[in-house]
């Protein structure tokens, strides 16, 4: 049961880290651990994609579907189908009004895996695994936004 919430300051406007987060088809190109991602539906409030994801000899599929809300630039994911009981996950961002170009960024992830063993790996990575995501996304925009 592993849960991750954080928010920090980005130097991005809340619509290019909304733009880069919603582009789950792009995601192979820079998540780490990401090596596939397939868009099944998509609509401007919803997308529904499955992503592969590795590690070592590990690599699940699961679907997921993505409620997109531009107004708010706000994105939640709920998990469909794949190897976990449950995920849940949002991104937030907000425009600072005593900085412009900044962002607060307010991001939370929460799942657990059927497979115990998929489980226990997992957990001993997780910190890790959520740094080294959140860095990849924060790489992404810089070399997308300067």
């Amino acid at each position: 049961m592993p849960t991750h919430a954080e928010k920090r300051l980005l130097p991005y406007t809340p619509q290019q880290l909304y733009d880069l987060v919603a582009d789950v088809g792009r995601y192979p190109e820079f998540l780490p651990w990401c090596l596939a991602a397939r868009i099944r539906e998509r609509s401007d409030a919803h997308i529904r994609a499955d992503l592969i994801i590795g590690y070592k000899v590990v690599r699940e599929r699961f679907t997921s579907n993505v409620t997109l809300d531009p107004a708010n630039f706000r994105i939640d994911v709920a998990y469909a189908e794949g190897p976990f009981k449950y995920l849940n996950n949002h991104w937030i961002f907000r425009a600072v009004p005593d900085a412009p170009g900044q962002t607060e960024l307010d991001f939370y992830v929460d799942f657990e895996f059927h497979n115990r063993m998929l489980q226990k790996i997992i957990e001993t990575l997780f910190n890790e695994a959520v740094k080294r995501m959140v860095s990849a996304f924060e790489a992404r925009a810089r070399a997308l936004y300067g």
